[in-house]
């Protein structure tokens, strides 16, 4: 779906602030085709984001320096970000792509389904999948759960969640995880939209962040019907 251009202007401002930066800045930067920099020398992180052809860079100096003549498409490669901070001992966190919708086409379930808002089903749900998926999504930071429960001898499991996290009063930060023995059933897109619609709901727009190198997000994100709107790159530094 597309998105409106309205979003996109709610969506940059949202960036703005979790930037730093002035609330026009990514508006000024599409019309002065110049890149918005922020210099913070006591960052530990550098991050590069890309929305709708306007693009920011904040971090030390030094980087912002080192960065000045690489065009945007470069310094959207992690390994670009990767080599201006080896020498200050950069390190993690890739790129990723961003998604966005402000409307969203309903998702049906087969069957009737049980969900839940509850901590204790979220966090059961994270013991049963590998750390790495945990750590990614990071359901502990998105505050707004929703977690589809089966019933299995007799006993509730949580199977799958869609959660979301508000971001400057204007996002709602998307995150799904689900348990692997019950994947490829479509329970992941499931959660994701009963979620997305919660938030929808709220008058959020929705935000997926999806590792460019995670294909199963990014089909994920594309299946749910999400625009793509850009890029994050970062490091951590020391």
């Amino acid at each position: 779906m597309t998105l409106d251009p309205g979003s996109a202007a709610i969506i940059q401002l949202a960036w703005a602030r979790h930037l730093g930066l002035d609330d026009g800045a990514f508006a000024a930067a599409l019309i002065s085709g110049e890149r918005v920099v922020r210099a913070d020398d006591a960052a530990k992180t550098v991050e590069f984001v890309r929305l709708f052809g306007s693009s920011a860079l904040v971090g030390p100096q030094w980087v912002i320096d080192a960065a000045a003549g690489i065009p945007d498409d470069e310094m959207a490669q992690h390994v670009t970000l990767l080599t201006l901070t080896r020498s200050h001992g950069g390190h993690g966190l890739g790129a990723a792509a961003l998604f966005f919708a402000d409307d969203l086409p309903l998702r049906q379930p087969s069957e009737e389904l049980t969900v839940s808002h509850g901590n204790p089903e979220a966090i059961e749900l994270e013991g049963l999948c590998p750390p790495d998926d945990v750590n990614e999504v990071g359901l502990s930071d998105l505050e707004n759960r929703y977690t589809i429960v089966h019933e299995v001898d007799g006993r509730r499991v949580p199977v799958a969640c869609g959660a979301y996290a508000e971001w400057e009063g204007l996002l709602a930060h998307l995150g799904v995880l689900v348990d692997p023995e019950w994947r490829r059933r479509g329970l992941g897109s499931l959660a994701a939209s009963i979620a997305a619609h919660e938030a929808l709901a709220a008058g959020l727009t929705v935000q997926w962040r999806a590792e460019v190198s995670n294909t199963g997000a990014v089909a994920l994100a594309r299946k749910l019907g999400l625009a793509a709107g850009g890029i994050q790159t970062s490091v951590h530094l020391g």
